[in-house]
């Protein structure tokens, strides 16, 4: 009965799994759930340009930050609904807390004596397109200098710069 009902959960487990699929921007994240026929339809037509205001980051030093993860899910979701990869403008404006997730696994590990476990997640964004823009105001009260941070991350005078002019050019603020 216990080993049933085991494979019952790895099966469902399974199937809802299977539901989500990763891809087609950022391959190994993001993995989002089609759906079929949705009443209020996406216009494929239209740029979406975003911004994302991460400022926490998980307690578990050995967990991807959800919330940069949310831009590999947006790009993903909005590419599997037919939307052209060059419509989606999306920005990451990150600072608090969530300093510690942008630097290099070199910087992470001396720091935390483990491997940063959003570098991959990062590098991928980066690679196609996303800004990571840092805010210089947590880079100097948080000790994270430039040279800790994973390459191509922009700093920025502060956060509320970026928020700002981000959305003075049309980006829309996302903050879960």
């Amino acid at each position: 009965m216990i080993i049933r009902n085991l494979f019952l959960l790895l099966l469902l487990t399974s199937l809802s799994t299977l539901a989500q699929k990763k891809g087609p921007i950022i391959k190994a994240y993001g993995a989002v759930k089609k759906i079929e026929n949705p009443d209020y339809k996406t216009d494929t037509a239209a740029t979406f340009k975003v911004v994302f205001d991460v400022m926490d980051t998980p307690n578990d030093l050995n967990a991807i930050n959800k919330k940069i993860e949310t831009a590999a899910r947006f790009l993903n979701m909005h590419a599997q609904a037919g939307v052209p990869k060059e419509q989606l403008k999306v920005a990451l404006v990150v600072h608090n807390k969530a300093s510690k997730d942008i630097i290099t696994d070199k910087a992470y590990k001396k720091r935390y004596q483990t491997k940063n476990p959003n570098s991959k997640l990062l590098e991928s964004l980066l690679n196609e397109g996303v800004q990571v823009i840092f805010c210089g105001q947590s880079s100097k009260s948080r000790g994270f200098p430039k040279e800790d941070l994973i390459p191509g991350t922009q700093i920025s005078l502060s956060a509320m710069t970026a928020l700002i002019q981000l959305q003075n050019q049309n980006y829309r603020l996302i903050k879960f």
